[in-house]
């Protein structure tokens, strides 16, 4: 029988994906599949570049330690706070910008655990192998694929709906 050895941030993993830092505490591994866990760190006023998406198969909770984050979940935006929480449902439209002054550091929990420190580390690779310039979409967006998440369709515009 395999003993299992509690300890203390055991998948602690920092990744830099353009201007977010992402620390993992805990994955998949560590939790059997039922959670994984890590704070997300975003500078002051910055807008992210990435498409809005979808969660296909996890919910994830946000939780804000530090600065306000806005997150835009099927359209509303919802400013998320130190203390604050915020659920979004698998198959919610959602996407995030900082729009304060101040740096972020929020934490989330992905449950089940689909979603890890691969998605990261790949999302990461894509965008350095861009370098500097717009990352392949196509790439990117089969990154999103393999960690249980859809790019949302862009919303319509007064000229695309001619």
């Amino acid at each position: 029988m395999q003993q299992h050895t509690t300890r203390v941030n055991p998948s602690e993993e920092t990744i830099k994906i353009g201007p977010l830092g992402i620390r993992f505490l805990l994955t998949g591994e560590d939790s059997h599949g039922s959670a994984s866990v890590f704070e997300v760190r975003v500078p002051a006023g910055q807008k992210l570049e990435a498409p809005a998406y979808k969660n296909d198969a996890y919910e994830e909770i946000v939780y804000g330690i530090e600065g306000v984050l806005t997150w835009t979940v099927d359209g509303t935006p919802i400013e998320v706070g130190p203390g604050q929480a915020l659920c979004i449902a698998r198959g919610a439209v959602h996407r995030f910008d900082n729009l304060g002054s101040e740096d972020v550091k929020q934490l989330a929990v992905i449950c089940p655990a689909i979603m890890g420190p691969a998605y990261f580390r790949e999302a990461a690779e894509v965008m350095s192998a861009a370098g500097g310039g717009p990352p392949d979409r196509e790439k990117m967006m089969n990154v999103f694929r393999r960690h249980g998440m859809t790019v949302a369709a862009p919303p319509l515009t007064p000229s695309s709906k001619q």
